[in-house]
């Protein structure tokens, strides 16, 4: 009796998001996305310098609008955005824990690290959303102030945003690093 070979599972290949548009690599190279236990998860696009140089330009452009926007609208954007990891906290927490090969809570290091122990990461993360849409129109209000001046005239301090910023996330927590900004 002949034995049917084993199908190989077609892998998802996340392309890179530039500019607000799925776009493959400029160089073509796709490299794979393995677990704890070198099991293949999916595949992703390689960035070349190219790709790097355009998601800049990208995010310097849209910095343009996002700096004239209210506020309040920063602040709506980020809470959907955490509405919208709530709504798919099931499937999330499952490809965190498909890539850790672990439990679906914490590992013990990322436990002691960000000290919680009932947690899960992607509750934090959801939280750190939630913490950042509440501060965006307080934060002037708290850190700006009025600056006595030996004139007859007004002297205010606001902040304002400086620009890009790129992040280089840690591998681990995956999904909290995302969130993770202004926490040392």
């Amino acid at each position: 009796m002949q034995r049917k070979p084993a199908r190989l599972q077609v892998q998802k290949t996340h392309k890179l998001f530039i500019g607000g548009k799925f776009v493959r690599g400029e160089n073509g190279r796709v490299l794979p996305a393995r677990g704890k236990g070198g099991a293949l998860l999916a595949n992703f696009c390689r960035a070349s310098k190219k790709d790097f140089r355009d998601a800049v330009l990208a995010a310097r452009t849209a910095f343009l609008n996002w700096s004239k926007q209210s506020a309040y609208l920063r602040g709506q954007i980020l809470y959907r955005a955490a509405e919208m990891l709530e709504m798919r906290r099931g499937e999330l927490q499952n490809e965190i824990t498909r890539s850790n090969g672990a439990t679906r809570g914490f590992s013990a290091k990322a436990a002691t690290a960000f000290r919680s122990t009932s947690s899960p990461e992607t509750s934090l993360a959801i939280d750190r959303l939630l913490h950042y849409a509440g501060w965006t129109d307080k934060f002037g209000q708290i850190f700006g102030a009025v600056n006595p001046v030996a004139s007859s005239h007004f002297n205010f301090t606001m902040p304002e945003p400086t620009g890009v910023v790129v992040v280089i996330c840690p591998d681990e927590p995956r999904c909290l690093s995302l969130s993770r900004w202004s926490r040392q």
